[in-house]
This record gives C-alpha cells, structure tokens and sequence, in this order.
C-alpha cells in the first residue's frame, strides 16, 4: 500500500510554501488510495519555537488535510515526533560502525573549506581526509557515511538524480546529535513510507539518502527505501523562494484575515499546474485532478488571489 508523509519542521508557522507541498503530498496519497503520515521533525531543538508543531497541524487542517497517524492522533509507528526518536537513530548509527560504512571523522570546519571545493554558494566537498583514521585522535569525532560510487535515485518530476560530488557527509556530530540525513533516513524506513514528497529545496538531498537508505537495509535494518517526488518551489513576486520571512503570507494570518480554505485550496492547486477552475474547492475535489506529470520542473510564482 502507498504511504506517503508530510514532515514540517515547527521553527515558525506554516506558509504557504509549507501548505502547496503538504497538500501535493496529501493529494498523491489520497490519489493513491493509501495512508497519509505527519510526523515533526524537531531534532533541531534551539530553532523550534514553542507551539509551532500544534499551530502547523491546526492550520493544515483549517486548509482541508487530514492524516492517518500523526502526533495528534497516534498511529503503528509512533512517536512521531523526532525528538522522541533518538535511541532509535543510535541503533542506527551503531549498525553502521559495525559494518564499516561510517568512520570518525575530526576535521573542522575550517580545516574542510581550506581544502575542499566547490561552487559559490554550495556545501564544500569533503575531500576524505579521515577515511583512513582520524586526522586530530585527540578530538572527539564526528562520523561520517562512507559514500562510495555515484548515488543516483529516480525522481517522479526531476527524473534521474546523481550526486557524486558531495563526498562522505556527516551523521553524527561531535557532541552526539544525529544529522538530519540520518534522522530522515532512519524514519522513513522505519514508518515504511513509499514515496517522500517534498520540495524541489532538498533535491540534492535524495540521491545520498537513497545511497544511505540502501547501506542500511544491506546492514539488516528493516523496511524498503522510499522514491521520491519533488515539487517545483514557489516564489515571491520579486523571485525569492516564499519562507517563513513572508509572515502576511503563513496561514494563520490568511485565515485572520477571512480568507476561506476553499479559495486558498484552488489557488494553490493552480499554482501546481492542476486543472483547477478559478472558483474555491475544497481540497478533496483536487484529489482526482493530481498528477505528477502536471508539476513540470519550473518554478511557480505566487499572487494571491480571491
């Protein structure tokens, strides 16, 4: 059965960035005929604010989306909340280390940008430095996936995906706390998802995770890699992708503005290239018009409308 999820991160309210990829998510399962998973991802715990995660769920609902297991409402798979989560990223991270797929790692930063390239603007290619022991053994290391070959994953809108210049990426910090690759990873087999729909922001992303994904089932952890399907992102009417910078743009303030679900739903249902007439609709009447061939690969811009 198709299991498809969503998986906001609760530093502030959702936007409608947040709301176009929640709902093209809800609508691919919902197309499917499978179940619909919401699960928080607050590893990151000094960039949480306080009542975000219930806010995005309260807002997510006004808009017309539900969900079969979540924090709210529980579910097989729970906690659904990765801060709840971490004995099972260090059963993880520990398989790993026993088959040699992770090493330590004690390069800094610095140490990292001195020696490795890459574009302006993108993450430095880590060039290796400890895959053959720990450069500094008195530092507390990190550790890092050991990425061997060219990682590549198929993805429903963006088509083949290669990642080979990023070299072995971290983890696991110095000070213990897990990476979010891992995190990701670790969850989505364990939740047994399908499909991870998202946006077209964490592209580079899939092909390692798929890499990861594979180690970790090869290791015996078990569940089955996910594919994946990225949504074009939104813009601003100056170009810039919508964030949570965009406050007049969240939700809540949509909603205290007495704009109605139904109106919010359509538009953004054209915004993703949907056959959606200018009128509202509720979101249910959007789940038979999905389909993925419809998203295309470029760009949206955003002007509210009705």
């Amino acid at each position: 059965m198709y299991r498809g999820r969503f998986a906001p991160s609760p530093t502030g309210l959702a936007h409608l960035g947040t709301a176009r990829t929640a709902l093209a998510a809800w609508l691919r399962a919902r197309r499917e005929g499978g179940a619909f998973v919401m699960r928080i991802e607050d590893l990151d715990a000094p960039r949480v604010v306080p009542g975000a995660a219930e806010a995005m769920l309260e807002d997510l609902g006004w808009l017309g989306l539900d969900w079969d297991e979540g924090p709210d409402v529980g579910g097989p798979f729970g906690p659904y909340e990765q801060s709840a989560r971490q004995a099972r990223y260090e059963a993880a991270l520990a398989l790993l280390q026993e088959r040699g797929q992770v090493y330590p790692c004690t390069c800094s930063r610095k140490e990292i940008a001195s020696v490795a390239t890459a574009p302006h603007g993108e993450e430095p290619v880590y060039p290796g430095t400890c895959r053959g022991g720990p450069r500094h053994p008195e530092r507390a290391p990190s550790w890092r996936f050991r990425l061997d070959g060219l990682p590549a994953v198929e993805d429903a809108v963006f088509g083949r995906l290669e990642d080979g210049a990023r070299g072995d990426f971290v983890l696991a910090r110095a000070d213990g706390v897990v990476s979010y690759q891992l995190a990701v990873v670790v969850d989505d087999l364990a939740m047994g998802i399908t499909e991870v729909v998202r946006g077209q922001d964490l592209l580079a992303s899939a092909p390692r995770q798929r890499a990861l994904a594979e180690a970790l089932v090869r290791a015996g952890w078990p569940g089955a890699p996910p594919g994946f399907l990225h949504v074009p992102l939104v813009l601003d009417a100056a170009g810039e992708r919508l964030g949570k910078r965009h406050g007049s743009l969240s939700l809540r303030a949509l909603r205290q503005a007495g704009t109605a679900p139904e109106t919010l739903v359509a538009a953004l249902g054209r915004s993703l290239g949907l056959p959606v007439p200018e009128e509202a609709l509720p979101a249910r009447a959007l789940v038979a018009r999905f389909e993925p061939e419809r998203l295309g690969r470029e760009p949206t811009r955003w002007s509210v409308r009705g």
